[in-house]
């Protein structure tokens, strides 16, 4: 169908408020055509494969469908802390949003942060409250509860006052009540993005000007470059300026121009102002920057990028095991591969070392007018009152500095400031802490003073003596000195970390020793000996647990720690000469 008007929506929320669900059923209930897989699939923006395994968006990503004599392009964009800036940049494009709201929980922290970006961008926020299916729904509550942050995000009058659209994402229903046997279809949605979400503005008659907004990279093209497109049109094979962030103004050609079509994107020979395209051609362009009309070049404002504030690096696996697990394995491998990642992730930086090594920054800390900064978070908890008192001293120990506390109805909420570099791996022991009944969300707040203060562990490691393969009788004669990671029947080797000691220093301990066997029998002599459960550790768990002694070895198949001098020797002899 001839389409004549644009609107561009963008959909937040939460993890897990049912936001890529919905979006499902605009596109099933649309006059958009499923090809192939997707006609039978759940989840249909989630396609990359880490998205699906865990369940959230991770990439923002562009559809569109027709409705009435409209194109809504749909954007979208993570809802995942971590993604935080990911959702910043794709707002950009929009010039309303769906605030999605789950109907018992009401709105989350990281409904705050996306929230606050979009009312300072001055988007149209409709608030859909979704699961209104659930036994335990209270759509009433959760409204009162996302006035009350409209407020405390400092919104005008005219904003606070916000139209409230209830559904079922998973039945794909809505509706202006909450009430499911009055659900017919998921229209109501549709009608209120029509009626609440302005025009894009756009000057049709002026020269061109389009914003970059997120990257893409295909092996034949290149780098794909998607944004709004302000004023003007763009064609396919035009000459355009490209303006860089230092307004340096550069000659390109438009290899391709692709327009969003339902789930596709389709060559197009020519957009107009208001549309999202993709482009190619530009082998440089970067998030921000503007395509421009080669006469007359303006650039628009930049979209700002995040800084990098966590550094890691990164190194061949040169471990006993090293090549046998994966087939990246090379040097070059691994740099090509680190870098094909800075074509789609521009907050990331990549530097080569002289030891052939590489500092990876997507995290860290920065100065500004002399002084040293570091990032903050804002920490969010809800945990059963019996577990609030162990939360608050681990938080403690972190220097986290508490903002808030209330206790109702058997639950405590509280709230944490806490630097970036101190709160990194707790997640895993606060699920400990409070028996996985505890409620925890974080999202960037600022960059503050750095305290200096570095914490170190108070516990040493249990290091393999020999390699071989982990017995019980070895496991069970090293598990009272303290917390075992692996069982019975795994391959280690000398030098890796099998476990972490009860007292400050490291240990070497035999986890491969066999007992013995003999001819002779004693009374009581049988399998009554018991391991202990392991404790399991995730990137994240072993990332916060080693020291500067020590590496983490990642390969498809397993996550290791190990030290760094793996014979205990050559260890001591190490520190002798530093001594």
């Amino acid at each position: 169908m001839e389409i004549q008007k644009i609107k561009n929506v963008a959909i937040i929320a939460h993890v897990d408020h049912g936001k890529t669900t919905l979006v499902d059923a605009l596109l099933r209930q649309s006059n958009t055509t499923l090809k192939g897989e997707l006609a039978d699939v759940n989840q249909i923006l989630d396609s990359n494969e880490l998205e699906r395994e865990r369940g959230i968006t991770i990439f923002s990503k562009n559809a569109s469908v027709a409705y009435k004599d409209y194109k809504i392009n749909i954007i979208d964009t993570p809802g995942h802390a971590d993604f935080g800036g990911e959702v910043e940049r794709v707002l950009s494009m929009a010039d309303g949003a769906l605030l999605l709201v789950d109907a018992k929980e009401g709105p989350m922290p990281q409904t705050r942060f996306v929230l606050k970006q979009a009312l300072k961008m001055g988007l149209k926020i409709i608030v859909v409250v979704n699961k209104v299916d659930k036994k335990d729904a209270r759509p009433a509550w959760v409204v009162d509860r996302t006035f009350d942050l409209f407020i405390e995000m400092g919104a005008d009058d005219e904003t606070a006052v916000f139209p409230v659209i209830y559904a079922s994402g998973r039945d794909g229903k809505a509706s202006l009540e909450p009430d499911l046997s009055k659900m017919v279809n998921i229209e109501p949605v549709f009608e209120a993005i029509l009626q609440y979400v302005p025009d894009p503005e756009i000057n049709s008659d002026k020269p061109l000007q389009m914003r970059i907004s997120t990257l893409g990279y295909n092996n034949f093209k290149g780098r794909i470059a998607t944004g709004v497109i302000y004023s003007g049109k763009i064609k396919n094979d035009q000459t355009v300026a490209h303006i860089n962030r230092e307004g340096i103004i550069a000659e390109a050609r438009i290899t391709s121009l692709t327009s969003f079509i339902g789930l596709n994107k389709v060559g197009v020979e020519e957009a107009v102002a208001g549309d999202i395209v993709s482009v190619t051609g530009i082998s440089d362009i970067t998030i921000g920057e503007t395509i421009a009309d080669r006469e007359n070049p303006v650039a628009l404002p930049l979209l700002d990028i995040e800084e990098p504030t966590v550094k890691m690096v990164f190194m061949i696996n040169n471990s006993p095991f090293g090549g046998k697990e994966g087939e990246l394995k090379t040097p070059s491998q691994i740099q090509d591969r680190l870098y094909k990642e800075l074509q789609t992730d521009v907050a990331l930086r990549v530097s080569d070392n002289e030891n052939g090594t590489w500092t990876v920054s997507g995290r860290g800390v920065k100065t500004v007018d002399g002084k040293k900064l570091t990032p903050f978070e804002k920490v969010y908890i809800e945990v059963p009152d019996e577990h609030a008192g162990v939360v608050i001293n681990k938080m403690g120990v972190r220097h986290a500095k508490m903002d808030h506390m209330n206790s109702e109805d058997g639950i405590t909420q509280l709230e944490f400031t806490a630097s970036t570099k101190e709160f990194i791996g707790f997640r895993s022991e606060f699920i400990r802490d409070t028996k996985g009944l505890g409620i925890m969300n974080s999202t960037f707040l600022d960059f503050l003073p750095d305290d200096g203060y570095i914490r170190e562990r108070d516990r040493g490691s249990m290091v393999a003596h020999e390699t071989g393969e982990t017995r019980a009788y070895g496991l069970v004669n090293v598990q009272g000195q303290g917390e075992l990671f692996y069982g019975p029947g795994i391959r280690v080797y000398k030098g890796q970390i099998v476990g972490q000691n009860s007292r400050p220093h490291d240990m070497r301990v035999n986890v491969c020793k066999e007992k013995q066997l003999s001819n002779m029998r004693s009374k009581g002599d049988g399998p009554t000996d018991h391991i202990n459960t392991p404790r399991t550790m995730s990137l994240e768990d072993c990332l916060e647990y080693i020291d500067d002694t020590e590496l983490v070895e990642v390969t498809p198949k397993s996550i290791r720690m190990r030290k760094i001098v793996l014979d205990e020797l050559d260890e001591k002899r190490k520190q002798k000469n530093l001594i």
